[in-house]
């Protein structure tokens, strides 16, 4: 009765080898993992960078560049923008390192396409190339040993682009932060010489939003003067001005609002004498014109010169809006070899305009140039947008080059040089 009493601690012990195997086995493995997390806690900037470089292809740069001699490869620059600005080598996409993982995919959608990283000297582009290859998916990635410096050493050529002053870079940094745009096409925007037919209710917020923009060069043209029924839609216009030239007005407000703009005021009739000349000295034409004949003349003189031409027109709460690039898509004789009647398009004297109507229309206008310039997004040749204002409705028509358009189609008849300044009556053809 006693024996049965006697505490369980006081049996002998039963041993248990395979349980205490695995007891020393776990503690084993638990103690590899914590110094290898303490190793990888104290691991310095030049471990990573090591560690990246063992992980990633490295190639020189004379082997980088006879892969971009064949364009099979693209040239990534992760470098910040100040160095990109400095210099660069010529074609290099560029994506800051701090922008990689998001701004990537809007250079190089497709990750089998083979990518050449570099940097100042090779250690930020290991890194990134890392970041592209085990955290993006990007198959064919490799690092350019040594960087731009050891490009540059090699005897490489290397592009040097403009600057802007720093005023510039405070007004612009909006854009050059947009990888769409960037320096470069900062830059295409200051060059641009833009003219617009009409300083009205789409001229005036087009003429405003591209004089913001930077636009380097903006003429501007019409023979009218500002009167009070102006002002409930033409904005770059003010009550101070009325019976002042539009054009003067104009320039006044775009010089206001931007020092860096060159203005040049054409304050005349736009015809057939003199619109050869006038299109000669600019590269894009935004048509704000309210008639039929003026449209037909431009037109004809834009394909005639091979001048891009964004076209708008307004009415009530209708608005349309296409780009005309000569020989890319149609042009305005291809949606309309000839013009509706009368009663089916009367003025907006007559039928009146929503007054925020030109300024919608005339921003897209805007937007389309900015396109063309700096050669971004998707302008609108061979498409037709319509905006109704009542149901804030867009409609777009796909819109083809008319084979038998006398004016771009393939049998249209050649234009001497002696012949260019010589069009038809055209009012005669739009009575």
């Amino acid at each position: 009765m006693l024996a049965s009493l006697t505490p369980a601690t006081s049996r002998p012990p039963v041993t248990r080898p395979l349980t205490r195997s695995l007891y020393a086995y776990a503690v084993a493995i638990l103690s590899e993992v914590s110094a290898e997390t303490q190793a990888k806690a104290r691991a310095s900037g030049a471990d990573l960078i090591a560690r990246a470089k063992e992980g990633v292809e490295e190639i020189q740069p004379s082997e980088a560049a006879v892969e971009l001699d064949g364009d099979d490869a693209v040239l990534v620059d992760v470098r910040e923008q100040h160095e990109f600005e400095e210099r660069h080598i010529e074609g290099a996409v560029h994506v800051p390192r701090g922008h990689l993982e998001s701004r990537i995919e809007q250079f190089v959608a497709d990750r089998s396409k083979r990518l050449i990283v570099y940097c100042a000297s090779g250690n930020r582009s290991a890194l990134a190339a890392k970041t592209l290859a085990d955290d993006l998916g990007y198959e064919d990635v490799t690092s350019m040993a040594g960087g731009i410096t050891l490009w540059r050493d090699r005897g490489l050529p290397v592009v040097t682009p403009r600057s802007l002053t720093q005023e510039q870079k405070e007004r612009y940094s909006r854009h050059v932060l947009v990888p769409e745009i960037g320096l470069e096409g900062q830059l295409k925007l200051l060059d641009a010489k833009v003219l617009l037919l009409g300083t009205g209710g789409l001229g005036s917020p087009t003429a405003l939003y591209l004089a913001a923009a930077g636009v380097g060069t903006l003429g501007l043209i019409d023979d009218d003067v500002v009167d009070a029924s102006n002002l409930q839609r033409q904005v770059i216009h003010n009550t101070e001005r009325i019976g002042m030239p539009k054009t003067a007005s104009a320039r006044k407000t775009i010089e206001a609002l931007n020092p860096d703009v060159e203005v040049i005021e054409h304050n005349l009739r736009f015809g057939p004498d003199n619109v050869i000349e006038l299109l000669s000295d600019y590269d894009i034409v935004v048509d704000g014109a309210d008639n039929f004949p003026t449209r037909y003349l431009l037109n004809d003189a834009s394909v005639r010169l091979r001048k891009p031409v964004v076209s708008a027109s307004i009415l009530s709460f209708d608005g349309q809006i296409s780009t005309f690039v000569p020989y890319e898509g149609p042009c305005y004789r291809c949606l309309y070899p000839t013009p509706p009647p009368p009663e089916l398009a009367p003025s907006c004297g007559a039928a009146g305009v929503l007054g925020v109507l030109p300024g919608i229309m005339g921003l897209l206008q805007a937007l389309e140039v900015v396109k063309l310039v700096t050669g971004a997004g998707t302008p609108l040749i061979g498409r037709l947008l319509l905006f109704e204002a009542l149901g804030t409705e867009f409609t777009e028509l796909k819109v083809k080059r008319d084979p038998d358009c006398q004016i771009c189609g393939p049998g249209a008849p050649q234009i001497a040089d002696d012949e260019l300044g010589k069009f038809p009556d055209y009012d005669l053809f739009c009575a």
